[in-house]
């Protein structure tokens, strides 16, 4: 099957995070069809905006925008109306329901959502502590943590915690070893969150000897065995059931949807710790 491409351009005032996680979730659900993507952060000026401007007249395709300057939303729409570019300012949309539901009107502060406030300076003291806490590090504060992720080698369990952490979550991981036992801390722990996460056998055994195979090792011990492996999903899970700590299947889970699920947890947990 060929494959066809078409120029996408995401102009934004900001980092530009926002049009890129809309534009790929978008353009993915499109086969055979590929997006070469020209990303802009940071124009806030008529000058930065000329520079993009003529890059879009090279290659004209989509412009994608968040920007919050009357004047350099005039002068882009322009341009690609020359060029035969469509055009949405990806934000309007949510901004005009925003306005007709609070009947207020917004600020035009371009890169808001990334001013250095409370939120800002705890999501980096999450990721210093997820940082410090990843693959069962200084396991004896596991309690000034707010999730904890156990699971067998391969279970996607630093991505996550990485991700949970960018959520603002302080998240410990600790990796399950086959007659290994926990560690003292995880009696005393009372406030965090412990979430199982596991996945099937197969799944395991071919990351596993991926990961062998990047590192020119051995690929016939157990570590690789299907039998062992299963014996230590099963022993996983048995461990989880014991302590009613909840499990997640990540065979077939994106690392954002194990975190949403996980975030999910979170919430209902502190109602509960708050609760009691």
């Amino acid at each position: 099957m060929s494959r066809s491409y078409f120029h996408l351009h995401l102009v934004s005032d900001s980092t530009g995070e926002t049009l890129i996680n809309v534009g790929r979730a978008a353009a993915v659900q499109y086969e055979g069809i590929s997006a070469i993507e020209h990303v802009y952060p940071l124009v806030r000026s008529g000058a930065q905006l000329e520079r993009v401007i003529s890059e879009i007249k090279a290659a004209p395709g989509l412009v994608l925008y968040t920007l919050v300057g009357h004047e350099l939303i005039e002068r882009l729409e322009e341009a690609c109306r020359e060029t035969g570019s469509p055009t949405l300012n990806v934000l309007q949309p949510v901004h005009a329901l925003l306005r007709s539901y609070l009947g207020a009107t917004s600020t035009e502060r371009p890169g808001a959502q990334h001013m250095l406030n409370a939120e800002y300076f705890k999501r980096i003291d999450a990721m210093n502590f997820t940082l410090a806490h990843d693959d069962g590090a200084l396991p004896d504060d596991l309690d000034e943590a707010d999730v904890l992720l156990i699971g067998v080698s391969r279970t996607s369990k630093t991505p996550t915690s990485i991700y949970l952490a960018n959520r603002g979550l302080k998240t410990a991981n600790l990796p399950l070893v086959p007659s290994m036992p926990l560690p003292p801390s995880f009696e005393r722990a009372r406030k965090v969150l412990i979430v199982g996460l596991i996945a099937s056998p197969e799944r395991i055994v071919q990351i596993r000897q991926n990961r062998l195979l990047s590192l020119k090792a051995d690929e016939n011990s157990a570590y690789v065995d299907r039998e062992s492996v299963a014996d230590e999903i099963a022993a996983s899970r048995r461990l989880c059931a014991k302590y009613r700590w909840p499990t997640i299947d990540v065979t077939r889970r994106s690392i954002e949807e194990t975190a949403a699920a996980i975030l999910d947890l979170y919430r209902e947990h502190r109602l509960k710790f708050i609760a009691t």
